[in-house]
């Protein structure tokens, strides 16, 4: 079964501009699948394969020579990137767009070795796991989406979800963390990962953590670095007017999703989710986060805030977008009620003519309600739709 993904439109364009295009992302995001529907014609090499990595190190030229003049697929790039200079050296020979098709996985150090190889010469976007439209919520229940989350595999096959989620945390904790960063005490950072989801929609204060770990906050400071570069965690920054102040001052953790989450929160089933303590951050965790996969699906780099005022009121979400700023408030209710606008029109007023008319309560409401300032109750399931018409 195959899910069109919303990153298609983008990734056509892309072909059609530059010689190469890179699809990155999280592990298990749906990479390959991806490019090999799009391009179902395209020569596909991985290199997850050992025999294909040998003859790409040892004869990158007679590699490369297989496929003359044809769109290649390469993925899994991050094992080979010695190879990127070779490709550089063909593309400056002949600069057909959409010639190269690139994937991988480890952020860091491949976006690193891609952009000083191939600047101007390639295309970077990013693949997340499912969003809510494209598995589509059918008035499906919502604990169902927290549950079995949003990577392909347990989406689709929620009967593997919990042997693939310990598989996947331990294939990530004892694989992917030794290629990103050399960290010696593994049993220490399984901890840190393990609190984080703790603090999923909470500041983050690595104070907090590093007494718990054993390790000092400059450790957790690059240890958190690390979930972002693997995309299994996004930091909201907090907004004000003034732009180096949403530099230094704490930013808001999520685990980017939620079934995650629950796994490492050890929620004991899908129907007690949105009962127990964690509910209401789980929810909120998954409204930011369809906005953050909503830019990222447009080929954008995310622009997405929280705001709190003096006062204490906080707003949970403010997107950039149309010159605007959109204030989004998300709450575990089904009875959404003036006093849940109160720090939309209080943001709005504050941020002023930057600030968009319409405030945005994203709730359980089975239906839009006209809240008064201009601002609307709406339904979580109809929340997709209003963020792809917004970022489009």
């Amino acid at each position: 079964m195959y899910v069109v993904r919303d990153l298609t439109k983008p990734f056509r364009v892309a072909l059609q501009h530059f010689p190469a295009v890179l699809i990155t992302g999280p592990r298990q995001s749906g990479k390959s699948t991806f490019v090999q529907h799009v391009l179902t014609k395209a020569p596909y090499v991985t290199f997850d394969d050992p025999l294909n990595r040998d003859f790409a190190l040892r004869d990158p030229n007679g590699f490369l020579d297989q496929f003359p003049g044809k769109t290649i697929i390469l993925d899994e790039i991050q094992y080979v990137p010695s190879i990127l200079q070779y490709i550089k050296m063909r593309i400056d020979k002949d600069r057909k767009p959409g010639a190269w098709v690139l994937t991988g996985s480890q952020q860091f150090s491949l976006v690193k070795g891609i952009t000083e190889t191939l600047a101007g010469r390639i295309a970077i976007l990013e693949l997340p796991p499912f969003n809510l439209n494209e598995i589509g919520p059918s008035r499906r229940p919502l604990e169902d989406f927290l549950w079995t989350g949003f990577f392909p595999e347990p989406a689709c096959y929620p009967e593997k979800r919990d042997l693939w989620l310990k598989s996947y945390i331990q294939t990530y904790v004892e694989r992917d963390v030794r290629q990103i960063e050399n960290i010696k005490d593994l049993r220490a950072f399984e901890i840190f990962v393990n609190l984080c989801a703790a603090f999923h929609s909470h500041e983050f204060h690595p104070a907090h953590l590093a007494g718990d770990c054993g390790a000092s906050q400059p450790t957790i400071k690059a240890w958190s670095r690390i979930l972002e570069a693997s995309y299994l965690a996004m930091m909201l920054p907090p907004f004000f007017k003034n732009y180096g102040k949403r530099i230094i001052k704490t930013s808001k953790f999520y685990i980017t999703d939620p079934s995650l989450v629950c796994f490492l929160t050890r929620q004991p089933a899908a129907e007690s989710v949105l009962r127990g303590n964690m509910g209401g951050a789980i929810f909120e965790g998954l409204m930011v986060c369809e906005a953050w996969k909503a830019f990222l699906n447009h080929g954008k780099t995310p622009s997405l805030f929280f705001w709190r005022s003096q006062s204490g009121l906080e707003v949970d979400m403010i997107i950039q977008a149309r010159g605007k700023l959109w204030p989004v408030e998300i709450k575990l209710t089904s009875t959404p009620s003036v006093h849940h606008a109160q720090p939309l029109d209080l943001f709005k007023e504050m941020a002023g003519k930057e600030a968009a008319n319409t405030g945005l309560l994203v709730c359980k409401t089975d239906r839009p309600i006209n809240l008064p300032g201009k601002n609307t109750a709406l339904p979580w399931f109809d929340f997709p739709d209003w963020l792809a018409d917004l970022i489009k």
